[in-house]
């Protein structure tokens, strides 16, 4: 019995031995005149328990059977569901085995069970909250995150993530490799949905800046002059986007975040699929964990407005989202490409293209298309020249050594007659 039920007891014995009326009883207790008539009914018929509710250690009405508890446990203790939370528990249940149970009440069971604990909070550092972009568009994180996706179960994978700053949407492919090319894929797929946004916020990573070996900051050559754009940062020039550079990996905190949610709920939503391939990764990806992000974490922007600008006449996704370079035209009207030789068609000649500057571009689909000023170019790979078969040196005949006398004592002998005798003898 509490305290407060205590305190009831004492005022309703004081009503029933009339040192006090019923209504300063009820103003005593917090109830009604009619509460407290009930009250002293039921102190006639039970005593001192009339105070003290008649369910108390009773089972709930609406307790869940012990069955669907042990169920529940012997679900959640196989090795596919090892080291899941609570809320995600209690979701894969309904979604998948038909058990309707609150996260609350699994948490209960799971802590029971010991096959889930709660972990101490840290005290982290205060950190003041950049405020999201108003609208849609205005800001969109590009960022890749390497991490073991399928546990071992498959390759090693990519996951390449683009969200909204102002609204947490989300699109996002899993690649064997982080590379422009594969970049260039995921740009695509986002213009084309969504059209073009006013920026994009990256790290400062190869694929979207050159930055030399010189001081902190210093984005220029030795020689003071700037780099050349990569080949994102020179599309993106093109299609009028801006490219911001984040100074540390908290500035881009949502794709940051972002990342960390998915290394927890993806990679056992993949485990649970049984996907072993990058097919089967990105198959899970678009019909299961992007729906449910873009349904779940997603907010309102503060405008209404979209910021996202439409793809023009004179945007071509396929020619700008390329490996462009340069090449010059050789006087027979030929250039070389990665380490081939092509020539330009005799209809495609014009006036100031001998010795002049065409643009290559290897497109994604793996087709190459030259231009020259505003106008393609028709150009066809040239054969390979054959290699001119290497002469055999002929060898060398050794040189037969003669041995002869040598004559350098010749006609030297120092006789009678010799003059110099003569003179000796003398």
């Amino acid at each position: 019995m509490t305290q407060k039920e205590r305190d009831r007891l004492v005022a309703l014995k004081k009503a029933k031995k009339k040192l006090i009326t019923q209504r300063e009883a009820a103003a005593e207790i917090g109830v009604s005149e009619r509460q407290v008539r009930r009250m002293l009914r039921t102190l006639k018929q039970r005593g001192d328990r009339a105070v003290v509710h008649a369910g108390r250690g009773q089972p709930s009405n609406r307790k869940i059977a012990e069955e669907v508890q042990g169920k529940v446990i012997e679900i959640l203790s196989q090795d596919v569901y090892q080291g899941f939370g609570p809320t995600l528990a209690a979701e894969y249940l309904a979604k998948y085995h038909d058990v309707q149970v609150s996260r609350e009440t699994v948490r209960g069971w799971m802590r029971a069970a010991k096959l889930w604990r709660a972990r101490a909070k840290r005290v982290e550092k205060v950190h003041t909250w950049r405020p999201r972009r108003s609208r849609l568009g205005e800001l969109v994180q590009w960022d890749t995150s390497e991490h073991d996706w399928l546990e071992g179960r498959g390759p090693k994978l990519y996951l390449i993530s683009m969200i909204d700053d102002a609204t947490s949407r989300m699109l996002a492919r899993f690649v064997e490799r982080d590379s422009t090319e594969e970049n260039m894929r995921l740009l695509a797929s986002y213009l084309e949905r969504n059209g073009r946004p006013l920026s994009f916020y990256t790290d400062k990573a190869t694929l979207f800046t050159n930055t030399p070996k010189t001081k902190r900051g210093d984005l220029a050559g030795k020689d003071g002059v700037p780099l050349p754009p990569t080949q994102i940062g020179r599309a993106l020039k093109e299609l009028d986007i801006e490219w911001i550079a984040a100074p540390s990996p908290q500035a881009k905190g949502r794709v940051e975040r972002g990342f960390g949610t998915a290394q927890d709920r993806l990679v056992k939503g993949l485990r649970v699929a049984h996907a072993t391939t990058l097919e089967e990764a990105n198959t899970y990806l678009d019909n299961e964990f992007l729906p449910w992000w873009n349904q779940t974490l997603t907010v309102r922007p503060s405008l209404a407005d979209d910021a996202h600008r439409p793809l023009g006449k004179a945007h071509s996704l396929a020619a700008t989202l390329s490996y462009v370079e340069t090449r010059q035209v050789a006087n027979d009207y030929t250039i070389r490409f990665e380490n081939r030789l092509y020539q330009i068609a005799r209809a495609s000649v014009c006036a100031g293209l001998r010795g002049g500057t065409v643009r290559v571009e290897k497109r994604l689909d793996g087709t190459l298309a030259v231009r020259f000023r505003d106008r393609y170019l028709t150009v066809n790979e040239c054969a390979a020249r054959p290699k001119a078969a290497p002469v055999k040196p002929v060898p060398a005949q050794p040189r037969k050594t003669v041995h002869r006398k040598s004559d350098w004592m010749k006609n030297f002998h120092l006789g009678k007659n010799h003059p110099r005798q003569k003179i000796s003898a003398r």
